[in-house]
């Protein structure tokens, strides 16, 4: 399985991603399920947010994860805008560790830009970094002008990932965000990889070019989605599904490489931006 290196762990370049995920009691028990079997199958990265169902997102991961050995896992969450402040992160943070029923986590994402001065919430994470609660700290949702601020900040360099939407229908990212955090030695984390099975109307998963990649690996149409992903170095992948099935074949489609022939015709189906593209917020 392709791996990747990110704030100082080597873990699997494909991993769990929560959005949408604790928001039906009725699915709970399916959904946890479905988390155990990705960490069973080989996830190491586990991606949720205080945002993503007020937290509760936060509380089913809490509650999957107690079979396993903490140490062995790499747990990521995201603070909100309004709470990326030196006055109300560290609650924010609290509380988020409550639900996670952990004490730190590896990595901790400052979701998307807000109002409060961006020097003050690197100087705030910076100091949590100190107190063990987080191992680490980067940010989410930044493009190149985002990032260019950031590294001219005190400490701004020290950002261990730029978690960002990437899939192959929406390549925005490859006309200069990813060639930027190529150069600085900035890894990605992809969300939606797989586009969220086409809920957004790129018609991937019905692309003929697709299908016969899919059928030629005897993969399924999500496996070469996210094998496309994570094509280059320093891209890890987070797809979400409440399925074991699903999730298994998520993280099998690590083992999974496309050929230079096979990435030149999905090219040609879906290609590189010679432009800027809208920033999109998840």
């Amino acid at each position: 399985m392709k791996q990747v290196k990110i704030a100082g762990q080597v873990v699997p370049a494909i991993g769990i991603g929560t959005w949408h995920m604790g928001d039906r009691p009725a699915q709970r028990e399916t959904e946890i399920a479905a988390i155990q079997a990705g960490i069973s199958a080989g996830a190491r990265v586990i991606d949720t947010a205080e945002m993503y169902g007020s937290g509760r997102a936060e509380t089913l991961v809490g509650a999957a994860l107690q079979p396993f050995s903490r140490q062995q896992l790499f747990l990521i969450s995201k603070v909100l805008p309004e709470n990326a402040s030196r006055q109300r992160m560290e609650a924010s943070l609290d509380a988020s560790l409550q639900r996670l029923q952990t004490d730190y986590l590896d990595l901790y994402l400052y979701h998307w830009r807000g109002d409060v001065p961006l020097a003050e919430t690197v100087a705030e994470l910076q100091r949590l970094q100190t107190t063990g609660k987080i191992r680490a700290w980067g940010v989410s949702n930044f493009d190149v002008a985002d990032l260019r601020e950031l590294w001219q900040l005190p400490g701004g360099d020290q950002a261990a990932a730029n978690e960002d939407l990437y899939h192959l229908g929406s390549r925005g990212l490859d006309y200069a965000v990813l060639p930027w955090q190529t150069e600085h030695d900035l890894p990605l984390i992809a969300y939606s990889p797989i586009a969220q099975g086409d809920a957004w109307g790129q018609q991937l998963t019905t692309n003929d070019t697709v299908k016969q990649i899919a059928l030629t690996h005897q993969a399924t149409v999500y496996q070469v989605l996210l094998a496309w992903v994570i094509r280059q170095p320093q891209v890890l992948a987070i797809p979400q599904t409440s399925s074991v099935a699903h999730m298994e074949q998520n993280l099998a489609a690590g083992d999974l490489i496309l050929s230079p022939k096979e990435l030149a015709a999905l090219d040609q189906q879906y290609p590189r931006p010679t432009h800027k593209e809208r920033l999109d917020i998840i």
